[in-house]
This record gives structure tokens, sequence and C-alpha cells, in this order.
């Protein structure tokens, strides 16, 4: 692993991906940012963190053969490889939002945002993204966010954290090329956040529906089954869960 740390960026994964065009990188370099100014999320949402309270950073990771057509898988490694550093924190309640946030019970504690770099049918590179909110205790007026500070009551230490979850990484992202997924998938369902539980959702046009989350495609769409006992497969552009 080859750490690059700065004190502030734009963002990781936009300062990863302009390190890329001039050098050959090695798998799993990592930039890390003490103050990130224009984070992003899912959907070009942004991500907002206090400088020096929270993990920041990108990751590189090279492939040899996973598949287009197969790139949720990475969503799915990535997620269970936070789940698993913050399990052994003891995160109470800790649960995949689909696609891929980790939370605690309803709040909002890290966001992921993976970036491909594709040759012909295959994914050549990743960029994962990840934004975990670790030592914040004050998220102003934003609702159902929370940090492990104020999970757990105490400071905890940034380079070991970053340090665990790398290790983490490369566990579980060295399952993504394997040809049986099976339990990689099961496990991923398995902590999906609100599955079997009536909630409501909001679909590209701002209409409210209630459902039930069943599972997840192979392709990574949300499998809801809706009031007429009907299940339905939705990507990420046309539904919001609303608890």
């Amino acid at each position: 692993m080859e750490l690059i740390k700065l004190s502030a960026t734009e963002s990781t994964n936009a300062y990863l991906k302009n390190l890329m065009q001039g050098c050959k990188l090695k798998d799993f370099t990592v930039v890390s940012a003490y103050s990130q100014t224009k984070g992003r999320g899912q959907m070009g949402a942004s991500w907002i963190s206090d400088p020096g309270k929270n993990l920041t950073f990108s990751v590189l990771k090279h492939y040899r053969g996973v598949k287009v057509e197969r790139q949720f898988r990475l969503n799915i490694c990535v997620s269970l490889a936070i789940y698993a550093a913050l399990e052994q924190l003891n995160v109470p309640d800790l649960k995949v939002k689909w696609p891929n946030d980790i939370m605690s019970g309803r709040s909002k504690i890290c966001g992921i945002l993976i970036e491909n770099v594709l040759s012909g049918q295959f994914i050549h590179t990743s960029i994962v993204g990840i934004g975990l909110n670790v030592n914040q205790e004050n998220f102003l007026n934003l609702s159902q966010v929370s940090s492990l500070k104020l999970l757990l009551g105490r400071d905890f230490d940034l380079d070991e954290l970053l340090l665990s979850i790398i290790y983490q990484l490369k566990v579980f992202l060295g399952n993504a090329e394997e040809e049986d997924f099976k339990a990689m998938y099961a496990s991923y369902e398995e902590k999906l956040f609100r599955k079997g539980k009536p909630s409501t959702f909001k679909d590209n046009e701002g209409q409210l529906f209630m459902g039930v989350i069943k599972g997840v495609s192979p392709f990574g769409k949300l499998l809801i089954l809706l009031e007429d006992e009907v299940v339905r497969e939705f990507n990420l552009k046309e539904v919001s869960l609303l608890y």
C-alpha cells in the first residue's frame, strides 16, 4: 500500500484520477485528506466533513477480469469491508443502505462512491472514495446523520481506523473476481437496511409509494415488493428510500 496524505483537496477521487494520468500507480494506492472541500457522494450529492475530524480517502484498485456487467460486485465488496471494520469496533445496529451507504440504526455514518475505468467489456481500475464520520459531533441541520464518536462516546485514531479499513478492503475486494460469488451476495442482502419492512419510497417523478425491500438483483437493482404483490426492479436513478 502506498499512502499519500494531503492537507487539503477538493476531492480525493478527483486527485487520484488526475494522478493516474501522469504515472502508473500501484494497486491499493491510497489518497487521504485532512480537509476535503468538494467531496461527492452518489448522484452528485455533496459530502460535508469537518477538517481533521473524519476519514475522507480514496483507494485505487486494479483488476484482471471483472466484467462490466458484474460491477455491482464492487459495491458489495466495499460495503462489506467497511461493515466488517466497523463491526470490530462494536458499532451498534449496522446496516447497508442500498446501494452502499453504511448505517447505524437510522443514521448514516459512511458514504461510498466508486468510479470505474473501463477497458472494453472489463473494469480495468476502480477509484473507491469513502467518507466516514468519525470524531465529528455537530452536523448542523442534517438529520439522520451520526459519527462513531456520537455513537460510542469516544475519540478514534484516524490512522489506525484507515489501516483497518484498507485491510478489510484487500480481503473483500480479493473476492471480486471469483466465479462463485453467492456467499458474498447473500451476506450483502442479509445486511440490507429496511429489508423485509414496509417502507416509503419516492420515484424519479416525485411520487411516493409503499413497498417492501426483498433484495437486490445480480445487476445491483433494488427489488421491491409493491402493494399489488408484484416485485419490481429499480435502479439508482429510479427510486429513493424515505424510511
